[in-house]
């Protein structure tokens, strides 16, 4: 009975000094002067035009030690610049973005692939214009790190993926403007 005992106290001991050393996972908050998603396009064969958002929110969700993740982003449709205000709006009407009916995109990841230890490739659902299409990510870097300057645990990433417009109904003067739209998106995320 009394090894018994002692296994058992020495199973829980183990298990008190193991726990500690095992991640939990972190919930990082979208540093939305740092997140800046990004489309570009071939405008009538003489220019790839990019423009971007810059009103981006969302949680993600890391657990570096079991490699999972869940990523969770909402960008505020009326925040694009284009570098012209007049064509601010005119992306914005009915024909393509028509954000007084759909003011936000989002990506919710249905699964995070890990390579060597890092995020490789995301696959989600995209919704633009209330259509939801799925998608994949490739992310091109990461970083998980304590941040220099707030002194928090903090990640970043860039990502790319290719849509259609036509998926999404914002296919206007297609394929004079090209029906292809590369997105790229710069994120930062700090530990909440």
């Amino acid at each position: 009975m009394r090894f018994i005992t002692r296994f058992a106290a020495g199973l829980a001991l183990t298990g008190l000094m193991v726990s500690p050393l095992m991640a939990e996972p972190v919930t990082y908050g979208i540093d939305s002067t740092h997140t800046f998603p990004r489309f570009s396009y071939d405008h009538m064969g003489f220019s790839t035009q990019v423009n971007r958002f810059t009103n981006t929110t969302g949680t993600i969700v890391y657990d570096k030690e079991a490699n999972t993740a869940e990523v969770d982003i909402v960008i505020d449709m009326t925040s694009v610049q284009t570098g012209a205000e007049s064509f601010n709006g005119h992306i914005q009407g009915e024909d393509f973005f028509d954000t007084a009916n759909h003011p936000e995109a989002t990506f919710k990841s249905t699964d995070v692939h890990f390579e060597d230890g890092v995020p490789s490739t995301i696959d989600g659902e995209l919704t633009i214009k209330g259509i939801t299409k799925a998608v994949t990510l490739e992310v091109q870097r990461f970083n998980n790190a304590e941040h220099p300057m707030l002194e928090r645990d903090a990640i970043g990433a860039d990502a790319t993926v290719m849509v259609k417009r036509s998926d999404f109904e914002a296919d206007k003067y297609a394929p004079l403007i090209s029906d292809d739209v590369r997105i790229d998106i710069a994120l930062e995320a700090i530990a909440q």
